[in-house]
């Protein structure tokens, strides 16, 4: 039992990168949200819950759980996407909470649904104000990861 029970709940970056609208899992540390401005086909959120706002002060357990999440999150990126690499970004300079960007990465255009994603970063640092002209993408990237989420 954690000595905070604040230590497991969601904080307010989960509502800023869309709340349960884009919750794809829930671990007991962590949530794995879609990302809403899509920079890369599958670009998610790894949000870590509590208050904690540095790596550092995340409560123990948090870290070893990261194993078993990138596990999932890479299953679904290059099998169902089929991405070329992963990028992980930790930057919290705008959302304060603990949380990485997930971006997988592509070499050439891809298509969901109909919807074209570019990676224009690639092969540099990726582009996270990119993202394809179409309100809908989002939803059905939300859509595709859970479909495919490991149970």
């Amino acid at each position: 039992m954690p000595q905070n029970p604040d230590e497991y709940a969601r904080n307010a970056t989960f509502e800023t990168f869309g709340g349960a609208e884009t919750l794809i899992a829930d671990y007991r540390f962590w949530s794995v949200q879609a990302r809403p401005k899509q920079a890369t086909l599958g670009a998610m959120i790894l949000l870590a819950h509590g208050p904690a706002q540095s790596f550092a002060e995340l409560a123990p357990g948090t870290h070893a759980e990261l194993s078993r999440i990138t596990a999932d999150i890479e299953s679904v990126a290059y099998g169902r996407f089929g991405c070329a690499k992963m990028n992980y970004l930790m930057l919290m300079m705008v959302d304060p909470h603990v949380h990485f960007h997930v971006l997988p990465r592509y070499e050439a255009r891809v298509e969901l649904d109909g919807i074209a994603f570019d990676d224009p970063g690639w092969p540099g640092p990726p582009d996270l104000a990119a993202a394809p002209d179409a309100p809908e993408a989002a939803a059905r990237v939300t859509a595709a990861l859970r479909a495919a989420w490991p149970a």
